[in-house]
């Protein structure tokens, strides 16, 4: 079982290249870092989590230049964006942004998407916060078409272009792995449909959801076992870890607080025992 690590990345917290280094010389398998290309000064969408929205929402890296430095000093470490908003973004430029990383990481890219949940960010990128699903699934199928097909084209209702030339092709196969960040009923036929990995937060209806997955997998003629789960979670035993693995959980994704190095060192080691739990599984 593997561990991995997700923080909001910001000018004032550990750098890349030291988090990057340090945590592969930890044993972590994977770094995910969030997106927000910017928070509107004026808002009527709540903060979900309730209070004022924390400053790290806009403050924080864009997130594949900072996966590539991360990529540039580790040999191992998986790179993953948890996740890219990815309605917010033309899928052709988007496609070659993601499959450069790939390329250049030497197939370490893991791509967690999701629609976004601040309406008015979205609309500043002309994009319905009604609609945010659907665009991004047309976004998903014209990126993969550019990922492996010489002469891609695709024909939607939010996307349209007649055959492209896309380079370069990822090195993953078929193309980098899409991890949906999501949690909701909806969220499992999505997944089911176009992804091949599944970046939840675990979440109380965690077991039901799991099981509505397997059953939209099977709808498709695919099996459970062809989604990677990377579950957002802080266990607190070797036997949690275990039970999790034992409903396909295949790695644990642990939160990094957004800080200098000296406390984002302290909380790495703090997982120490987490790591030793998980290579045990």
């Amino acid at each position: 079982m593997e561990v991995g690590l997700s923080t909001f990345p910001t000018a004032y917290a550990i750098s890349a290249v030291d988090l990057a280094r340090e945590a592969e010389a930890r044993g972590f398998a994977s770094l995910w870092v969030v997106e927000h290309t910017h928070v509107p000064a004026s808002r009527r969408t709540p903060y979900p989590m309730g209070g004022e929205l924390p400053s790290i929402y806009w403050e924080s890296f864009e997130p594949f230049t900072y996966l590539a430095q991360v990529a540039a000093v580790t040999e191992r470490l998986k790179v993953g964006t948890g996740i890219c908003l990815v309605p917010e973004h033309h899928p052709i430029a988007l496609a070659k942004r993601a499959a450069s990383l790939d390329v250049l990481s030497g197939g370490r890219f893991l791509f967690g998407v999701g629609a976004g949940w601040l309406a008015e960010e979205l609309e500043n990128h002309g994009v319905a916060f009604e609609q945010r699903w659907q665009v991004l699934r047309e976004h998903v199928l014209a990126m993969q078409a550019c990922w492996t097909q010489k002469d891609a084209e695709f024909h939607g209702t939010y996307v349209d272009f007649d055959p492209v030339w896309v380079e370069p092709k990822p090195i993953s196969r078929p193309h980098p792995p899409v991890y949906v960040g999501a949690t909701s009923t909806w969220a499992m036929g999505r997944i089911a449909e176009y992804a091949q990995g599944w970046y939840p937060v675990h979440v109380p209806e965690f077991d039901e959801r799991l099981a509505q997955l397997t059953q939209e997998c099977e709808k498709r003629g695919r099996s459970i076992e062809e989604i990677d789960i990377a579950l957002l979670t802080q266990p607190s035993s070797a036997d949690q870890l275990a039970a999790l693995h034992d409903k396909g959980v295949n790695s644990v994704v642990l939160s990094l607080p957004t800080l200098d190095r000296d406390a984002s060192l302290a909380v790495l080691d703090g997982y120490a025992a987490i790591v030793e739990w998980a290579q045990s599984v």
